[in-house]
């Protein structure tokens, strides 16, 4: 907030899940930070449902480890050696975590280079760490990007859902949403393929906007494509039985 910056303030907090509910929300995820234990009680309260994540964000060693500054196309997994303090920061998530009825999912990370190999060998450890430690034994997963396809995701058979990150129609295929639409539902359709018994979530999805621009083709940072962004995203997971949920 403007008066305590990243400290606590539980008065932004009830602000925040007052927005949500005003816009018809009912969930977030905990990313990409740690979250108080405040912000979850007021949750339980509320009645709002969270996915605690773990603050593992940034697992993946970029340009260099794909190759495309020379680097080693499956880098990531060979140069970080983050997994004993990745299963300590899930203990002491769980443990603080665990009794909150609003905690329904649990993610172990966010957007990791779950394409390349090594993944499935970093992630299944830690998954089976918080399936263990969970008594009521809620469902662990951890969230994808668009580097990590239908294709070449490592990960997917050992999560117990599938929570994937797109922004086709803005970070690529911009202004070009029914090329978009198309993409993001042969993306959809393909994972359900791969794992026909998993439900699949989409974590992240949207379009920035500058408030009060407008425009009359619906140009890209207007708020008329921002509207159209959402409505072209919301007819495909309309089209697809198997979306339980979407994170704006």
């Amino acid at each position: 907030s403007p008066v305590h910056g990243r400290g606590f303030d539980m008065a932004y907090n009830v602000k925040d899940i007052g927005l949500l509910k005003w816009i018809g929300a009912n969930s977030f995820r905990t990313s990409h930070y740690p979250y108080c234990e405040e912000m979850l009680q007021l949750c339980d309260r509320e009645g709002i449902l969270v996915i605690d994540e773990a603050p593992a964000v940034g697992l993946n060693a970029g340009f260099t480890a794909t190759g495309l500054l020379g680097g080693n196309p499956n880098g990531t997994w060979k140069l970080f050696k983050t997994a004993e303090h990745h299963r300590q920061v899930l203990r002491d998530m769980v443990q603080r975590d665990k009794n909150h009825p609003c905690v329904i999912i649990w993610s172990v990370a966010n957007e990791p280079a779950s394409q390349e190999d090594g993944a499935k060998e970093y992630f299944e450890p830690l998954l089976n760490l918080v399936r263990e430690l969970d008594e009521q034994k809620r469902p662990a997963t951890l969230v994808t990007y668009e580097g990590s396809n239908p294709v070449s995701c490592k990960v997917a058979e050992i999560c117990d859902l599938l929570i994937i990150n797109r922004y086709r129609g803005w970070y690529d295929t911009e202004g070009n949403l029914r090329g978009a639409a198309a993409l993001l539902k042969d993306e959809l359709e393909g994972f359900h393929k791969r794992c026909p018994d998993k439900p699949i979530m989409l974590g992240e999805y949207g379009a920035d906007t500058i408030a009060g621009f407008h425009d009359i083709n619906a140009r890209i940072f207007s708020e008329e494509y921002q509207v159209d962004f959402l409505r072209a995203y919301g007819e495909v997971f309309d089209s697809l039985p198997y979306i339980t949920g979407e994170h704006v």
